[in-house]
């Protein structure tokens, strides 16, 4: 790699982690009380899937261990945001589904976080988003074979 080509990488990953430090900071401060960014993120994912994942499913999805995954879950759980029970074939696992006070809470946030978003975009232009999200997809494929 060339030295601007090298720098035009540390430059554009140096960009993404900065807008991705702030984004989690913007939208934290306005996620509703007691809703942290994972437990978003976890409610979004359940929501969008629509059928019950395994903790061991979701460590993976989100690059997690399961330690780590079994902690938002049990915060999850006791907000009532999520129901987990026995896997009915293998005792030994848990399935995870939301449930509809996790539903609530998920249309909360959104409703919390979609100005914010809104704005960035308004600003930066939507043209300019859509040009910039097959590029961040590519990006993000790309990156995932490295886990």
């Amino acid at each position: 790699m060339s030295d601007s080509a090298s720098n035009l990488a540390v430059s554009l990953f140096s960009e993404i982690l900065a807008v991705d430090q702030l984004a989690r900071a913007s939208m934290a401060r306005v996620l509703p009380k007691g809703m942290e960014l994972s437990h978003f993120s976890v409610l979004n994912h359940l929501a969008h899937a629509g059928v019950e994942r395994s903790p061991a499913q979701l460590a993976k999805t989100f690059h997690l261990t399961r330690g780590a995954m079994t902690n938002t879950l049990h915060k999850l759980e006791w907000a009532g945001w999520v129901h987990i029970r026995p896997d009915w074939d293998d005792a030994r696992r848990k399935m995870v589904a939301i449930s509809p006070s996790g539903q609530a809470a998920l249309a909360a946030a959104l409703a919390a976080i979609a100005p914010v978003i809104a704005e960035v975009v308004g600003n930066v232009g939507e043209d300019k988003v859509r040009i910039a999200l097959p590029v961040l997809r590519e990006m993000r494929l790309l990156l995932s074979r490295f886990d």
